[in-house]
């Protein structure tokens, strides 16, 4: 069978014959005089005013040829998997057929899902197919398409594999911060071509991305297009395997959805979690390893979604019925879930810490407890205060982030220092709930058991542009210092008139928790072997972190050993 991938573009869609058509941009007259700004990068990152007019159009009859295709588990990865894409236009008879060596092909419909951007006014059509009843560690063939397929004689085809049943080893993948490699839109860059192709070198069952995935809402007239760069990019790997995500900053979008996620919401299919918030966070398991999924945004104090800072208001399209968007305008949604988000988490890791066939907790969630990069957006104390008790208490092992571009790990940690922060203006004391590291019997060891602490690791090279990798020291002490949001950043108002910015973070703290950081990129693949081991034995994960050296300055697909560290505990069954 062969693997047909629709074209992409590292330029425009121009050259994609799927491309959509589309219309003059009715946002490109207002939007030359405006100016939207937002954080993630350096607490800052800026899409000049002179937003670009949509992509012109490659094709005058849009139809339902699948693209932007994507595997997500089920509710239960050894049996369920969702397939999931996209079509230019509304499909006829979307379904996926499918089968295994020595069993019947099926055929299951795709659920049509849509969604019309809040800013340009374009409909999106998105499918989601649920396969059931799958053999556990099986491979299974599968071909996407529609009645009105333009590919139809030659359909869309790969496989995939399912989860293994009970304890077995299994491999995964995991970065943050991708991006497109389409480098007409912002904070875009080639990289994050090669980084799903690393993704593929390194064949694992499923791959986590760690939030940040597009950052379409840094191209605000153009949001749907960037997704579609995305979604064909990942397809070369996530047609394969299923990609993982969760939310993070620059998945809030004006307009789209109570908490801007509806670009993101409407694109997945993800595990449930039994509250009204589908999609928002979940959690899974694969052999002995239970995989917690979380939407940071809900908890943090930094302020990093979409705001528009002036002069001039963001004026959406005048088909979408939405008002302007006002200067100092934020997407701000610290607690939009009520608590009811960390009541699920303690839950799930109750029942985890109950559950002897669990030996490992490994939570994945896009901003940061503990960075200390000079240049990025610094560690959450809105992080520290909801979550990372709870981690101490059911002993959760890994966590695994982006936000910051670059890569760095922590030593294990457990309990905090109180009072061991200054406010980074006036040097008054402040509690920043420094993370304490565990104490090690060999501080040079690379093997942590990590039943007395959690390793967090800082994984934010996937393939967005401008990395950041530059660290500083606290200079009375030489030892690495770190940023702390401890209060909400709001925007303030700027020095031009109209014009608003937003404070970095207000705390600053010694590192003493960070254990390891790449100093000379910021790109990077973390690749993780689960190894279940013996009854009354031990289990342990070993990872292997890849970086792009040189891919700063020339995209590369040259990924190199940085460093490999083991995880290691008593198995409990």
């Amino acid at each position: 069978m062969s693997n047909k991938n629709p074209p992409t573009s590292d330029t425009a869609s121009d050259s994609n014959p799927n491309a959509a058509s589309r219309p003059a941009d009715p946002l490109a007259a207002v939007s030359r005089r405006g100016f939207l700004k937002l954080a993630g990068v350096s607490g800052l990152a800026t899409a000049a005013g002179g937003l670009a007019a949509v992509s012109k159009a490659a094709t005058n009859s849009p139809d339902g040829t699948p693209e932007q295709i994507h595997l997500t588990w089920g509710n239960d990865p050894a049996s369920e998997v969702v397939v999931s894409w996209a079509s230019l236009a509304s499909a006829s008879n979307p379904r996926v057929q499918f089968g295994s060596a020595g069993e019947a092909q099926q055929t299951v419909h795709g659920v049509q899902r849509i969604y019309t951007d809040g800013l340009n006014g374009a409909t999106v059509f998105t499918y989601h197919a649920r396969l059931r009843g799958l053999t556990p560690g099986n491979t299974y063939q599968y071909i996407v398409t529609a009645d009105n397929d333009s590919n139809a004689a030659q359909p869309f085809t790969a496989s995939f594999q399912t989860a293994p049943r009970g304890r077995a080893p299994f491999r995964w993948t995991t970065y943050g911060d991708l991006a497109t490699p389409n480098t007409e839109w912002v904070l875009s860059y080639p990289q994050s071509r090669f980084a799903v192709q690393a993704v593929e070198r390194f064949q694992p069952l499923f791959h986590l991305l760690n939030g940040d995935l597009c950052y379409a809402n840094l191209n605000p007239t153009h949001q749907p297009d960037v997704w579609r760069d995305f979604g064909n990019n990942n397809q070369t790997s996530a047609a394969n395997r299923p990609w993982m995500p969760c939310p993070g900053n620059h998945e809030i979008e004006f307009n789209n959805g109570p908490q801007g996620l509806a670009s993101y919401l409407t694109r997945y299919t993800l595990p449930e979690n039994g509250t009204h918030f589908s999609g928002h966070w979940y959690s899974f398991r694969v052999s002995s390893v239970l995989f917690i999924s979380l939407d940071a945004d809900d908890v943090v104090y930094q302020d990093a979604a979409a705001f528009v800072a002036g002069p001039n208001p963001l004026v959406p399209a005048a088909s979408t019925g939405h008002a302007p968007i006002e200067p100092g305008t934020s997407f701000y949604v610290r607690g939009y879930s009520q608590g009811i988000q960390t009541r699920w988490l303690e839950q799930t890791l109750r029942r985890a810490a109950e559950d002897h066939e669990i030996d490992w907790i490994v939570v994945q969630m896009h901003q940061d407890a503990l960075t200390s990069s000079k240049t990025g957006n610094g560690s959450d104390k809105g992080i520290r205060e909801a979550w990372l008790p709870l981690f101490d208490r059911y002993g959760v092992d890994l966590v695994v982030c982006g936000h910051d571009h670059d890569y760095e790990r922590s030593h294990p940690v457990r309990g905090c220092n109180h009072n061991a922060g200054v406010d980074a203006t006036t040097g008054a004391v402040v509690d920043t709930l420094q993370p304490r590291p565990v104490p090690q019997a060999d501080p040079n060891s690379t093997t942590f058991d990590t039943s007395h602490g959690t390793i967090h690791l800082i994984l934010g090279g996937g393939g967005t542009s401008a990395p950041l990798d530059v660290y500083g020291e606290d200079t009375a002490t030489g030892l690495p210092q770190a940023k702390v949001f401890t209060k909400p950043n709001r925007p303030i108002p700027g020095t031009a008139a109209n014009t608003f910015v937003r404070n970095p973070a207000d705390a600053l703290e010694d590192a003493i928790w960070s254990a390891q950081r790449d100093t000379g990129t910021g790109y990077g693949i973390a690749v993780f072997d689960h190894d279940p081991g013996e009854h009354g034995g031990t289990t342990t994960i070993t990872m292997n972190y890849y970086h792009a050296p040189g891919a700063d300055q020339t995209p590369t697909a040259n990924y190199e050993l940085f460093e490999t560290i083991t995880l290691s505990k008593k198995r409990r069954g």
